[in-house]
């Protein structure tokens, strides 16, 4: 389906939970977030009945988002249910990894095809301080567990943050030279928890290019700008929502976890699903999809949605 823009709708981020097992500091308030009530978010089968009915509208590719979705009570259920879906071509997962490696090969069976691991830092005490809680030999671990699992084209999400983690830039980028991965360095964008934060934290992800001269443009994937060096295994990816508007191929829809579905992730437009069904859900999706603008307005003012990231869905 095409939104008013021209654009064909083929990507869902269907976010399973707000909460998540970190508190990373650009993205989670330090104490969290209250628990809602279960009434008060999708059950499994609200997940596979959206996920079903947005097929229905064209779409080709759910991603499970969160919070971090892996915390998910019946997180096994969700994947299975949409796995099954006819039309679903690739049923991916956004995660911190943690728990990969008691789960990694049971989300493999349950049909997840594709997992993308958020990795910040490559320095153990300063990924204890961005996640506030987290232990980075838990997240080595879960990306070591997903590749015996036999999953490929691995993606490890970095946010770029000017003064904490562009040290490591060349770090990164050498792990592609002996791991088949592809690195994806993300524009840090104002909003919820930095919205705030001072201007030289905001990096442009192609001070990845200048850093490391070596990288060499190769075919691109989706948001992506993609480069490699040559000869070495894996590539890197430069998301630039900030420095390089790619709203004009933005190709994605989000559905949070409480049930609204969002046609931008900077928009304040939010439409309920739940309690609807059949042609009645399929066609509140389409008007979703109409109402998807035409570009954000994060360098005019900052975003315009009133969520933290956790609660929309990364």
């Amino acid at each position: 389906m095409q939104d008013n823009c021209g654009r064909t709708i083929r990507y869902l981020r269907l976010s399973v939970t707000d909460l998540c097992n970190y508190r990373c500091r650009y993205c989670m308030p330090e104490a969290g977030v209250e628990k809602r009530a279960h009434r008060d978010i999708l059950s499994v089968e609200e997940c596979v009945e959206i996920g079903r009915a947005a097929v229905n509208c064209g779409v080709k590719k759910i991603r499970l988002t969160g919070g971090e979705p892996l915390v998910r009570r019946g997180i096994l259920d969700i994947c299975r249910g949409l796995s099954a879906i006819e039309g679903l071509e690739e049923l991916c997962m956004t995660t911190n990894g943690s728990l990969l490696p008691q789960l990694a090969a049971v989300l493999k069976e349950a049909g997840v095809s594709r997992l993308n691991v958020s990795l910040d830092t490559l320095y153990p005490d300063r990924f204890s301080s961005i996640t506030r809680c987290g232990c980075l030999a838990d997240v080595l671990a879960g990306l070591e567990a997903a590749e015996r699992a036999r999953f490929t084209h691995l993606k490890c999400n970095v946010v770029l943050i000017g003064g904490l983690n562009d040290d490591e830039i060349g770090d990164f980028v050498a792990l592609t030279e002996h791991h088949p991965w592809e690195i994806r360095f993300i524009e840090l964008m104002p909003m919820g928890q930095c919205a705030d934060w001072e201007q030289h934290c905001f990096l442009p992800a192609e001070e990845v290019l200048r850093r490391v001269p070596a990288l060499r443009p190769c075919e691109s994937s989706g948001t992506a700008a993609r480069y490699r060096v040559p000869g070495w295994r894996g590539t890197v990816g430069l998301i630039e929502p900030m420095s390089h508007r790619f709203c004009s191929r933005c190709d994605r829809i989000r559905v949070t976890a409480d049930g609204k579905l969002k046609p931008c992730l900077h928009s304040d437009a939010e439409l309920s699903l739940r309690g609807l069904h059949g042609a009645e859900l399929e066609n509140a999706i389409r008007r979703g999809i109409a109402q998807k603008p035409e570009q954000h307005h994060l360098t005019d003012g900052g975003s315009d949605t009133s969520r933290n990231m956790n609660e929309i869905g990364g």
